[in-house]
């Protein structure tokens, strides 16, 4: 039986602790011939064990101390209340804006060449549009990456908006084209997302990105993933060693829910794909190993619709009045944290979840088109 021996030594006390594998006794004190204790003062010991390792367990109950691995913790007298894993999206996409941002520097110092991502804004009424557009402009900063942001009025017409686009298909220092159109312009999308050269939709929304997330891999691939689908793939790719199991994805749009169906199906996984109104949504989603939700219905899943252990990303984000402050707007999920915390093995919050990660693809995806345009690897 293998043990470990931690000897700390403070004048004029020592103690001296020997951790063996515990066996499963009714306080979970595992204790041997050879295993001993001794203890200066109540002070000083408990000042000791400040120090070990994470691993090390201390648990003062009335009849005495136990002490043990934490990964091999036996008692009958104490249970604790599982809780998910909160998946910190701010964590992760640091990490990765911080891979992208060496990246740009070796790109410069290689070849002169700073990648650049432009944004076509269209009014100045839409104060969240506005919003979004400097929130791109500041990752961009935090990288190194060129911005280029052309505010048009509101009263522009759908061509003259194409115009600037076609301007930008053809800037060699552009190397990536979002368009951000407020939700009360009576403009075709579609025309815009068209419009922008495959080669810089570093949204991922071009009809022929699209079209190839559809179809077999060995038939086509698109060059630039949706950047939230993206995100969460990367999230569960953290999260789970393997994404070849049972998926329920919430609401089936264009932007989040149809490409994170066809990712995980890539993945190997079995997609269902719903939406709030399918009449057995909850048995359906009850039997998901993972869920992806972007319904945009505020506190939709409850714990009941939830798999014991299922991983949960949740990309809703509906403002709803906090009950507790009237006239106060939060920010709601889809998934009602507060019961799915007790259930699931893992799960994302509404802030530092998802759109972090979101913003750190777009990032991502504008690096790699600057690299595939000057086939710098």
């Amino acid at each position: 039986m293998s043990s470990s021996i931690f000897n700390c030594h403070s004048s004029p006390f020592t103690a001296t602790i020997r951790l063996s594998r515990p066996s499963p006794c009714f306080l979970g004190l595992h204790s041997s011939p050879s295993s001993h204790v001794e203890f200066g003062t109540f002070f000083l010991i408990s000042a000791f064990f400040l120090i070990l390792p994470q691993w090390i367990s201390l648990k003062c109950l009335t009849c005495g101390f136990i002490i043990s691995s934490s990964i091999y913790v036996h008692t009958a007298a104490m249970t604790t209340k599982a809780s998910a894993k909160v998946m910190d999206g701010n964590a992760v996409a640091t990490q990765i804006r911080q891979d992208i941002k060496a990246e740009v520097h070796r790109m410069k110092e290689a070849i002169g060449v700073i990648p650049g991502l432009a944004a076509i804004l269209v009014g100045d009424r839409e104060r969240c549009a506005t919003y979004i557009v400097q929130n791109k402009k500041s990752a961009c900063e935090t990288v190194g990456i060129n911005f280029l942001e052309i505010h048009l009025p509101e009263y522009s017409t759908e061509n003259q908006v194409l115009k600037y686009i076609s301007i930008l298909n053809d800037d060699p220092s552009v190397h990536g084209t979002i368009v951000q159109i407020p939700y009360n312009q009576h403009m075709q999308e579609k025309n815009f997302l068209k419009a922008v050269r495959i080669e810089k939709d570093v949204v991922g929304l071009h009809p022929f990105n699209i079209f190839s997330l559809r179809v077999a891999p060995s038939v086509a691939e698109p060059m630039f993933v949706p950047c939230t689908a993206l995100g969460c793939i990367e999230l569960l790719h953290i999260q789970c060693s393997y994404l070849w199991q049972r998926a329920v994805v919430i609401g089936g749009k264009r932007i989040v829910g149809f490409p994170a169906a066809h990712l995980l199906q890539r993945e190997g996984a079995s997609v269902s794909v719903v939406d709030s109104k399918t009449s057995n949504l909850k048995e359906i989603t009850r039997q998901a190993d993972i869920v992806i939700s972007a319904a945009a219905q505020p506190n939709l899943v409850r714990r009941s619709w939830i798999k014991d252990g299922a991983v949960i990303i949740d990309v809703g984000f509906s403002p709803e009045e906090d009950p507790n402050s009237p006239g106060v707007i939060r920010w709601v999920g889809d998934v009602c944290y507060e019961e799915a915390i007790e259930v699931a093995s893992a799960m994302t919050s509404v802030r530092g979840g998802v759109g972090s990660m979101t913003m750190a693809m777009l990032l991502q995806n504008t690096l790699l088109s600057a690299k595939r345009m000057h086939n710098f690897e």
